[in-house]
């Protein structure tokens, strides 16, 4: 595998497994020395199991298999002065940050107007005010550092698009669009890019199992929406990182304020 990341070191927020975990393995197998983070933590609107303390120790695990080192700490994305702290440790065991993938983020599923109002302000927190958590941190090492960098934020197809059932979730990923788009512009004059990835359904362990019922009752209407143009139903959480690597890289040098599909054409149809 080509290093492109020797003597790099890569920031990542949702750690412990699915995207999170891929994104370090892969930077990892690439060169780049890791500072991860998770809440490892249950939330209260999701109706999956939340990442634990072991999920992140086998990230860390197979991070150290690759050769690379890892900061990893138990953290939630709404804190933003653990998040900040953990992050600057990370920077002062290694000695420098080039890539920051804001990864964090929790669904669970009810029709718009159903949204409870502990479940609107959980999606909130974690979706959006945790990324802006994570580049507010991140930002400021990138500009003293002087030597550019890359950010990228986890969107989703619900980034672009409208997805039934979702609609909390899909506020908060168009609003982490927009929010890597502005600071695309405004990070330019610095050479730190910023772009969103939008995937589609992903093997993350993430999945708002409590969807079912209403993809029933809506699939005569709403199901075409849910289609893919390849023959393909789920993405696998290296397929992500894969993108995520390169758009990182030099190799994807000018790009910047790109929202990129990782959807099985998903947004095609």
């Amino acid at each position: 595998m080509t290093r492109r990341y020797e003597g790099k070191v890569a920031f990542i927020t949702g750690a412990a497994r699915g995207q999170g975990r891929a994104e370090a393995v892969r930077f990892a197998q690439e060169g780049a020395n890791i500072i991860a983070i998770d809440a490892c933590a249950e939330f209260a609107s999701t109706a999956y199991a939340g990442a634990t303390e072991a999920d992140l120790a086998e990230t860390v695990r197979l991070v150290e298999e690759t050769g690379a080192k890892i900061a990893a700490s138990k953290v939630d994305v709404r804190d933003f002065d653990a998040l900040s702290a953990a992050l600057a440790a990370g920077i002062e065991q290694f000695g420098r940050l080039d890539v920051v993938v804001a990864n964090a983020g929790i669904c669970s599923a009810a029709l718009s107007w159903e949204i409870t109002a502990e479940q609107w302000q959980e999606t909130v927190d974690v979706n959006l005010t945790g990324v802006f958590h994570t580049a507010k941190a991140a930002v400021p090492h990138l500009i003293a550092q002087g030597e550019g960098g890359a950010m990228v934020f986890t969107s989703s197809v619900g980034g672009l698009k409208g997805i039934p059932f979702t609609g909390h979730y899909v506020a908060t990923k168009h609003a982490i669009t927009g929010l890597a788009k502005t600071m695309a512009n405004e990070l330019g004059a610095h050479r730190i890019r910023v772009n969103t990835v939008h995937p589609a359904g992903v093997a993350s362990g993430m999945q708002p199992n409590d969807i079912g019922p209403l993809l029933e009752e809506y699939a005569s209407t709403l199901a075409p929406i849910f289609m893919n143009s390849l023959p393909d139903y789920i993405i696998e959480p290296e397929e992500i990182a894969a993108t995520v690597a390169w758009l990182c890289s030099d190799d994807a040098a000018k790009v910047t304020g790109a929202q990129i599909p990782i959807d099985m054409g998903n947004l095609n149809r």
